[in-house]
């Protein structure tokens, strides 16, 4: 007998909705401000705003205040959760279709392949990422080392700084150390100025001052946004901030399980069609 009366599972009639199902889709590419997102799916900021608030009721979007200018805040999709949301969803339809939560958090192998444009030999060219930041001393070079570790070598990585510091953040180097088995030893902070002749296939920030203030990020096309505050709170010695380097590094770390698939990737999903 065929079960009836059932009600949907929590995220499919939340996806369900057509302007919902296209906001998590542009912030599954990053994290955005309601503006933003007003300018990239052409709605009305007080429709954005209010199917933004139900993806908030839900806990699939989470907001977080800009750093840079607190009156604003970016919009960010957890992935993870959208993960058991819809492992769950499936399962609730047939046990058969119960699927995998999403990318292991153990030590990845890398994406299998890069860009439609290859190399000589026909061996397929590595993507090519830049993680940016204000001070290239704590959050870009955790993500650049988590990247590079995770993808086994198989993507170009780089991180540089508005403002780079002097030298890395103590904390930044013990926790990928500690936690990861990265070293950072050796390596310095590094002006974006020193990379702007390069190509990127994905350019990253990490920092809302150095997305809202740098011009290379006007120069290109929907960059991609992190909204990670920075784990240096001014006044902390290194031992008061060490948990916040270790939740951020933590942060980061999904980030980028999430990411790997999409470098596999030659284009970008259609967020607004």
């Amino acid at each position: 007998m065929v079960p009836t009366g059932r009600t949907a599972p929590a995220f499919v009639r939340m996806a369900a909705h057509p302007l919902r199902w296209r906001l998590l889709t542009a912030l599954a590419a990053g994290d955005y401000r309601v503006r933003e997102l007003v300018d990239l799916l052409g709605h009305p900021q007080n429709l954005i705003s209010y199917h933004l608030r139900l993806l908030r009721g839900s806990g699939l979007v989470t907001a977080r205040r800009s750093s840079f200018d607190a009156r604003d805040s970016y919009y960010h999709l957890d992935l993870e959760r959208c993960a058991h949301a819809l492992a769950e969803a499936g399962a609730a339809l047939h046990p058969a279709l119960r699927l995998d939560p999403g990318p292991s958090s153990g030590p990845s192998s890398g994406p299998s392949s890069g860009p439609s444009s290859g190399a000589a030999g026909g061996v397929p060219a590595r993507p090519r990422v830049l993680f940016a930041c204000t001070g290239n001393s704590a959050r870009s070079p955790i993500a650049a080392a988590l990247l590079r570790h995770r993808s086994g070598g198989h993507v170009e990585v780089t991180s540089a700084g508005s403002h780079p510091k002097p030298r890395m953040h103590p904390n930044a180097v013990r926790v990928l150390r500690e936690h990861y088995g990265i070293d950072l030893v050796g390596r310095r902070p590094r002006h974006l100025d020193t990379v702007a002749h390069r190509r990127f296939d994905h350019l990253i920030s990490l920092c809302d001052k150095v997305r809202e203030v740098h011009p290379v990020f006007g120069d290109r096309q929907r960059p991609m946004h992190w909204s990670i505050p920075d784990p240096a709170a001014p006044g902390d010695d290194d031992q008061a901030s060490y948990p916040a380097f270790l939740r951020t590094a933590a942060e980061i770390d999904t980030r980028i399980r999430y990411l790997l698939p999409v470098l596999t990737h030659t284009t970008d999903p259609e967020v607004a069609s």
